[in-house]
């Protein structure tokens, strides 16, 4: 069976603009579909190993970059790098699939999720939500803020590596291997020769207002009724285990802790692979 990934791109509208989003897509094209989405400073390629685990059972496997972000077009409207805007450009690839789907999203993507599913006739199945939940706290904003509002450019794809290593320890022990995957899938050659970022510097504007409160969504969370793993990391600032343990209260939520891992689990490990592939029916 075919599990080598394939590149696709469509074009969407957006604030006046047609722009393009990217994705990864693994797995035959009849298999039943699921939608992998990262977190804020990520892209599809972090699902490779899940997705090709999901691909040789059999399902299809589609993991875009969200806008701004990988291979996917930068926005010209920097304003525009919000979550309604991501579900707007997600909605197009749903919509291609024209069916159920299953979703898989870690932190950004899952808030992308949980809007998704919030909304009327959604066409999701089942969702795993990694490390994010229905309320977010202002600390970890602040946190996540302050790195993402700094330009980052490097003299060596190491240095990179050495610093995607540092600022990204909690999604847990990664190998040597996996933190070089997440290096070569990660950079972008800059004019002068060296290294920055994939993703476009601009996805910073909207903190630069320095609203770092508690994020709120309950509202949102609490019209999701379709059955949900929810992962966290034992030790992550973002999903609080008091808001955790809430939300498995509800009889559609299965809920998985990892321990030593913070925010987000990576969701490379075996073990972790297995419990999403069991939850999904893969």
């Amino acid at each position: 069976m075919e599990t080598r990934p394939r590149h696709h791109r469509l074009r969407y509208l957006i604030g006046g603009d047609f722009s393009e989003l990217a994705w990864t897509e693994w797995g035959p094209a009849d298999g039943a579909p699921v939608l992998c989405v990262h977190g804020l400073t990520r892209n599809g390629r972090d699902f490779d190993v899940l997705a090709a685990a999901l691909a040789a059972r059999g399902r299809r496997v589609l993991c875009p970059d969200l806008p701004g972000r990988g291979a996917s077009a930068w926005l010209a409207q920097p304003a525009l790098y919000v979550p309604p805007s991501y579900v707007q450009a997600l909605s197009h690839l749903i919509a291609r699939l024209d069916g159920p789907v299953d979703y898989v999203g870690t932190s950004l993507g899952g808030i992308c999720g949980m809007l998704i599913a919030a909304a009327e006739h959604a066409p999701l199945r089942r969702f795993v939500l990694n490390d994010i939940g229905s309320s977010v706290p202002g600390e970890a904003i602040a946190r996540i803020s302050a790195y993402v509002r700094t330009p980052l450019v490097f003299d060596s794809l190491a240095a990179l590596e050495a610093h995607l290593r540092e600022v990204h320890a909690p999604f847990g022990a990664l190998s040597d291997a996996e933190w070089a995957h997440m290096a070569a899938t990660s950079h972008r050659v800059l004019p002068d020769g060296r290294f920055g970022m994939h993703y476009d510097p601009a996805i910073a504007v909207p903190f630069l207002a320095g609203n770092t409160g508690t994020v709120d969504l309950g509202p949102v969370w609490d019209r999701v009724r379709v059955p949900v793993l929810l992962i966290r990391g034992a030790e992550s600032d973002v999903l609080p285990a008091e808001v955790a343990a809430a939300m498995a209260a509800r009889e559609n939520v299965e809920f998985w802790e990892l321990p030593e891992i913070g925010h987000a689990p990576a969701l490379m490990e075996p073990r972790q692979v297995e419990r999403v592939a069991a939850f999904l029916g893969a």
